[in-house]
């Protein structure tokens, strides 16, 4: 056992472990340091002794007597008493509830509505994909110190205004279901950007929504949309591990089931004719899937989805998103005009530089271009985003 091992493992059930210490302790931070110190302690173990049988539940078990001692060493003597005596329960029976999966009654709790939308999204996804601060300040393209600020206000105001750490009620999930569907997809998008095994819970969580709530046509979009987007990881990325863009994948390398499944979900979507912004963007993929090779992809049907999409949720990304369909079916000229007028927006966002990079290579402005490329290199994490906007940069202005 090795320490990128132990990282898979930690990828892989960071979120159950915290979701289970939560529900037992009814304190954010006592579940996290807990859960973090037990896989501290199977680095030091793991490579002298070897891995568990079962990781996942050494995890929880080793966490929760992390917070025993915790509890032990600082909490009053009936408190102690009373917290001892739960978490030494493990055969306690389950909180009734219709959440059944730890990870998703994680997600719906921490949901709550007294919670800013952006407040539980961001809490959300620290408790459950264990992402740093800074990988979720990325996701809302803002600050880290400020994303630290609305961690820090999110747990206090939980822990001020005692929102009880329970599964909500039927009547309670609609009212949670948009922060909840946010998770999920941002949970997908940092697998997208490179965390290992963030795709698949994704879709997982996908999957199990779709089974608790199949009459929300936005449950199923969200879906499609990541089925949609995952069939093609297989083609996304050459032999030297370069990212390719999407209309310069090999179409043979896509998972032909995945798309199946997900163009079934969008016909269904529209059938019920109630669109929404997953919805949309699920038929924006489904578009691309249908074409057999980027000459024949229809754009003119993509920049009206794009139209419908700005619509019922206005943002500079999607009017980014837009702006790439404008330059298919218009021209690259207007596009970069639309992308410059978002820059204020959107100044410190890699794809903006990307898009903006590659419209300048197409009008001939290749020193402009060149520059762009370097700055959108400068904001990527990805190394493989990175090797290939620095091969594009190479391609135009080798002598850089």
């Amino acid at each position: 056992m090795t320490a990128p091992d132990v990282e898979t493992v930690f990828r892989a059930e960071y979120g159950r472990a915290v979701a289970v210490l939560v529900r037992l302790l009814g304190d954010i931070d006592l579940a996290e340091e807990a859960v973090q110190d037990a896989f501290t302690t199977a680095l030091e173990r793991w490579p002298r002794t070897g891995v568990p049988p079962s990781p996942a539940g050494w995890i929880i078990t080793t966490a929760r007597n992390r917070a025993i001692d915790r509890l032990r060493r600082e909490a009053t003597r009936d408190g102690r008493h009373a917290q001892a005596a739960l978490l030494h329960a493990p055969d306690a029976p389950p909180e009734e509830g219709p959440v059944r999966d730890e990870r998703l009654r994680l997600i719906f709790t921490c949901c709550h509505p007294a919670l800013a939308m952006p407040a539980r999204v961001a809490l959300t996804l620290r408790l459950l994909g264990g992402l740093t601060t800074a990988q979720i300040a990325r996701a809302f393209l803002v600050p880290e110190p400020t994303m630290a600020q609305r961690l820090v206000r999110a747990k206090a105001k939980i822990r001020d205004a005692g929102i009880p750490y329970r599964v909500p009620r039927d009547a309670d999930l609609p009212d949670r279901l948009a922060a909840v569907l946010a998770v999920v997809y941002l949970i997908f998008n940092q697998g997208f950007e490179g965390e290992s095994g963030l795709c698949e819970e994704a879709v997982r969580l996908g999957r199990l929504l779709a089974e608790l709530m199949p009459d929300e046509p936005e449950v199923t979009g969200l879906l499609a949309l990541m089925l949609l987007v995952e069939s093609r990881s297989a083609a996304r990325r050459d032999e030297d591990g370069t990212l390719v863009p999407l209309l310069e994948q090999d179409r043979r390398l896509w998972d032909r089931s995945l798309v199946a499944e997900g163009q079934t979900l969008v016909r269904r979507c529209l059938r019920r004719g109630r669109p929404g912004p997953y919805q949309i963007q699920a038929a924006i993929q489904a578009v691309h899937s249908d074409s057999p090779g980027p000459a024949h992809t229809d754009w003119g049907q993509i920049l009206r989805l794009y139209d419908q999409l700005m619509a019922v949720a206005p943002s500079p990304v999607v009017a980014l998103n837009r702006a790439v369909a404008v330059a298919e079916t218009e021209g690259p000229a207007l596009a970069l005009a639309l992308v410059d007028s978002l820059e204020p927006d959107l100044d410190g966002y890699r794809v903006l530089h990307a898009v903006r990079a590659d419209l300048l290579r197409r009008l001939g402005r290749t020193a402009e271009a060149a520059l762009a490329y370097e700055r959108a290199v400068e904001l990527s994490e990805s190394p493989a985003e990175r090797a290939h906007l620095t091969r594009r940069r190479r391609e135009i202005a080798p002598e850089r």
